[in-house]
């Protein structure tokens, strides 16, 4: 409705201006004939592609677009497209356009051949009213639940990209009878965190500049140069205006579902890929522990790049029944001794041997992990593409566990890249040593389908995000259940960590000693 209102401004007397989607519906029609007259600015940050003189690809043909109004009176274009059981993709505030993200879009016309898609615009972009003030977490959850209703949808599938995370997240935790399956694509849970790496400051430098941020994000999060970035830069322009996303991306910061993320029991699929030129990796890994029935996928480069894995991962999770069958109930399990693991500098090493390389070195680092919890009586949890999740019976074991693999690692360097050495070696000789940090913490987590979460499992995972390359922290009552043992502990003192009231004073592991 508002793109027409402005194409129809754009008019001179006697004219008739159509959209490039509504040419490409009538190429057909006898008698009717058509003038490219190119790509028009539109008021209020509109796209050009509105008057375009070339049609979609099929997905969008087959898109039916709608507009929901929300309780808070914002209107809310969306789109749906194919047949089946419902999938409800939320776009990526503030650069969200569907119609112009499904022209000519292979991964769009892939996704909905074999389910319905729905899209919308969240307040403030795409073809969704643009002037609007409020855009905190619950307003924008007002967006999601005026599209699923007007749809009638009682069950769903639901995916986040990027800055949708808090909000798919915290609408999974409050909504579990609605929500089936859960696909977190290079998502995130705390917009603050994302803000606050160096990345988001450079941008935040260059507010003032709205070519020079988009062109800035398009090159650093996108991974895109020269005529690509400059095309995505154009795309993120014709999403939002400058005032808007101005408005929008403080509130954006500010939303953090993370304390929400053990309260999403819809099976998860955490979806990453290798080629965004961020830290994402680290927010991936975060959410894979603390969500129950979490898997996480690491994908090569970006998402264009290998839509046939991105879209088999997406096709196994959504048809798998196993995953659809309902959860058993959550108990409160024995008591157990939860340990993480963490490759330190995993991102930069990616970025340094790139996507087949890095991948070589994730193997060996599964094989030493899973060898030595084997022979020390651990049971993995779950991976985290570059860390573990793994639990045991005895405390004693755990420890025991942990210092023989950091010194597994400490004396392994994984197998040489390249052509043999002139020396007649294997290869170069160089191979890539890898660090990792662990932290442990026992108590009795709460145990479903396989998977351990709650107070115990959360506390474990800060212990190892606070713990450096080579270390072992764990914290004061761990320390006390190992009194009369033989290890040797050195006092860190105490930390704040998130969702938890008390201080926490952690011990180091003198392994070494």
């Amino acid at each position: 409705m508002n793109i027409a209102s402005r194409i129809c401004g754009l008019s001179a007397p006697g004219e008739v201006l159509v959209s490039a989607t509504v040419r490409e519906l009538a190429r057909t029609s006898a008698g009717v004939e058509f003038e490219d007259r190119g790509e028009q600015e539109m008021k209020g940050g509109g796209a050009g592609a509105g008057v375009r003189g070339a049609g979609g690809g099929r997905a969008l043909m087959d898109l039916d677009v709608r507009f929901a109004l929300t309780a808070d009176g914002v209107r809310i274009a969306c789109g749906t497209a194919g047949k089946g059981r419902p999938l409800v993709r939320v776009g990526n505030p503030p650069f969200s356009y569907f119609q112009l993200e499904w022209r000519d879009s292979e991964f769009y016309d892939r996704l909905c051949s074999n389910r319905m898609v729905v899209t919308f615009d969240p307040r403030g972009t795409g073809m969704s009213d643009r002037e609007v003030e409020d855009y905190s977490l619950d307003a924008r959850l007002l967006d999601l639940e005026s599209v699923v209703d007007l749809l009638g949808l009682q069950e769903f599938a639901l995916s986040g990209v990027w800055s949708s995370g808090p909000l798919v997240i915290a609408y999974a935790a409050r909504h579990p009878e609605r929500v089936t399956h859960l696909i977190l694509d290079d998502a995130f849970a705390d917009g603050g965190g994302v803000r606050g790496t160096p990345q988001s400051r450079a941008i935040r430098a260059l507010v003032g500049d709205w070519e020079a941020v988009t062109e800035h994000i398009a090159f650093t999060f996108a991974g895109s140069g020269g005529a690509e970035a400059q095309r995505y830069a154009e795309f993120m322009r014709a999403c939002v205006t400058h005032d808007g996303y101005l408005r929008m991306t403080p509130a954006l910061a500010e939303a953090d579902a993370t304390d929400l993320l053990p309260n999403v029991h819809a099976p998860t699929l955490i979806l990453q890929h290798g080629g965004i030129r961020t830290g994402m990796a680290d927010h991936a890994r975060h959410m894979a522990a603390l969500i129950p029935n979490a898997r996480m996928v690491m994908l090569q480069g970006k998402e264009e790049d290998d839509l046939d894995h991105l879209l088999a991962a997406m096709d196994e999770f959504l048809g798998d029944e196993a995953a659809r069958a309902l959860p058993a109930p959550a108990v409160s399990g024995a008591f157990r001794t939860v340990l993480f693991t963490d490759i330190v500098g995993h991102t930069e090493m990616m970025q340094r041997l790139g996507d087949a390389k890095g991948r070589d070195v994730l193997r060996e680092h599964e094989r030493i992990t899973r060898e030595t919890l084997k022979a020390h009586g651990g049971a993995e949890v779950k991976t985290m593409g570059d860390g573990f999740m793994a639990s045991f019976g005895s405390v004693t074991s755990a420890m025991e566990c942990a210092i023989a693999l950091q010194r597994a690692f400490a004396g392994a360097l994984t197998r040489p890249f390249g052509p043999p050495s002139p020396s007649g070696g294997e290869g170069r000789g160089d191979g890539e040593r890898i660090a990792i940090r662990i932290g442990l913490n026992a108590g009795e987590p709460i145990e479903e389908d396989g998977d351990l979460f709650g107070a115990t499992v959360i506390l474990a995972s800060r212990i190892a995000a606070k713990a450096g390359a080579g270390e072992i922290l764990i914290p004061e009552p761990v320390r006390h259940l190992l009194s009369g043992k033989t290890f040797v502990f050195s006092d860190r003192g105490e930390f704040e960590m998130k969702g938890f009231d008390d201080a926490v004073r952690l011990y180091e592991v003198r392994w070494r000693e």
